[in-house]
């Protein structure tokens, strides 16, 4: 039987998947990964066996994505929303199941690495070859990535070293890097959370154009505004297990009564009236 050349192309295919952490040891301070998971632990989200606190973060997910799909991934803190994008993109190895992708995935996430001891203008050339660009490209598309991450507006700040941006400056920069190259599937993880208004609708009309162009676009984020303005399919993660998959507005109305946002805000009160001298 032929194929029909109009039906939907698959390009992420996640089939039961199961991701574990395991950490191995008791002690640690206040503010370590281990007393996180202490935390964890009487949440009832790890177990403990042979002295190895075991993290089940994703339970038996499955869904497939298609070109040309923005899909939202949202979730509670601890979901396992990132941990899932990591697996996606190879980064992570899943404990049961299977991840097929097609074509290379590309995860953007605020924690991405730059060389904070570099330049910004060193940084997006270096970026750019990382994502397989080429010289000329990067260099075809330097002033563009630069422009659209906007951190020159207040200064030349694209010739400081990195360490000198701020945490929003620097994501900026990365979004605006991979933005530049067409992508298979990109991964983003709340980078869109950061910068001004102005810069959210820059992201939001480039992943417009990913879909456009046959890519498969996931983005993480706890901004239900850029969910529903970028993507046309939300996955809903709860304590690892995949909770709903369906439109955007259906699952976020259902996301929404579950964690009271959808509760009308009070009306402020009025202020009092001051009497006028007669």
């Amino acid at each position: 039987m032929a194929e029909n050349p109009n039906d939907p192309i698959p390009t992420v295919i996640a089939d039961h998947v199961d991701i574990v952490y395991r950490v191995n040891g008791t002690g640690a301070g206040r503010g370590s990964a281990t007393a996180a998971l202490n935390r964890m632990l009487r949440r009832g989200h790890a177990e403990k066996a042979a002295g190895v606190r075991t993290v089940h973060a994703v339970r038996d997910v499955s869904f497939v994505a298609y070109k040309g799909e923005a899909i939202g991934l949202i979730g509670t803190n601890g979901s396992g929303k990132s941990t899932l994008l990591k697996a996606v993109a190879g980064l992570l190895p899943v404990e049961n199941g299977r991840i097929y992708t097609g074509g290379q995935p590309s995860l953007l996430g605020v924690n991405a690495a730059l060389m904070s001891d570099l330049t910004g203008e060193r940084n997006v050339h270096l970026g750019g070859l990382a994502m397989g660009m080429s010289r000329e490209q990067v260099k075809e598309r330097y002033q563009e990535i630069v422009e659209f991450s906007g951190i020159n507006e207040k200064g030349d700040f694209i010739t400081l070293p990195m360490r000198t941006y701020s945490s929003g400056m620097a994501a900026r920069l990365r979004f605006s890097i991979a933005a530049a190259k067409d992508h298979d599937v990109l991964l983003i993880d709340e980078a869109l959370a950061t910068g001004d208004r102005s810069f959210q609708k820059r992201s939001e009309a480039r992943i417009r154009e990913l879909r456009q162009q046959a890519g498969t676009v996931f983005l993480v984020s706890h901004n239900n505004k850029s969910i529903r303005d970028t993507c046309d399919r939300v996955l809903w993660l709860e304590r690892g297990e995949l909770r709903m998959d369906g439109p955007t507005e259906e699952v976020m109305k259902a996301y929404e009564a579950f964690t009271g946002d959808n509760k009308p805000k009070p009306k402020p009160k009025p202020a009092p009236k001051v009497a006028q001298p007669s």
